[in-house]
């Protein structure tokens, strides 16, 4: 069983920074990719950002050139830096990792830009 939990969350202002951690355990996780997916209530979970194993990332334009993913393998660890943020960035940001088949997730942590 794989255990993932984000923390990092909170209150900032438009144009604003924030930075995103997130701790996977229960498997060996320099392996895995990881990613990084946001919610608003009633919409569609939006994917963020994935890092790969070697460490290859990818961004949808929506946050490309603002958002940078990033892993720490000797900690388990894998971090969104969100520059430049806007009010539509509002969310709840969930962190996954991808074991196999399978999807494992967080509980996921509040975002929120004021305008």
């Amino acid at each position: 069983q794989v255990q993932v939990v984000e923390s990092g969350g909170g209150l900032v202002q438009a144009g604003g920074s924030l930075r995103l951690s997130c701790t996977a355990s229960g498997s060996i996780f320099s392996r895995h990719a990881m990613g990084w997916h946001r919610q608003v209530p009633g919409k569609e979970r939006e994917w963020v950002a994935t890092i790969a194993a070697n460490g290859s990332t990818n961004y949808p334009d929506s946050v490309k050139g603002r958002f940078t993913i990033s892993r720490d393998n000797a900690k388990n660890r894998v971090y969104l830096q969100m520059n430049s943020l806007k009010p539509e960035d509002t969310a709840v940001y969930y962190c996954n990792a991808e074991v196999g088949l399978f999807d494992y997730w967080g509980q996921g942590t509040q975002v929120t830009v004021s305008s």
